[in-house]
């Protein structure tokens, strides 16, 4: 059974809070690591693709560049309130 968008999301989001601060993902970099754990039979770029929109869409990760594109948690500016 394959694995849904919503639970690769969920899983990329994961990650990508576990290395926040320590590594830079790209968005190859989730794939590779999804495809690993779950399988090519279970999970396709296009799944991954899929994921990785939701998160975008939803607002739980954005893309930022610094000399590559990278995902990454949304940043929270000096002044903006608690």
């Amino acid at each position: 059974m394959a694995v849904t968008h919503e639970a690769l999301a969920d899983e990329m989001f994961h990650m990508v809070s576990e290395y926040y601060g320590k590594k830079n993902l790209k968005a190859g970099d989730l794939t590779k690591a999804m495809i690993a754990k779950y399988g090519e039979a279970e999970c396709t770029k296009d799944d991954c693709k899929a994921a990785i929109r939701i998160l975008m869409d939803s607002g739980r990760c954005v893309y930022s560049y610094f000399g590559g594109s990278f995902i990454t948690l949304p940043h929270k500016e000096g002044a903006a309130p608690d």
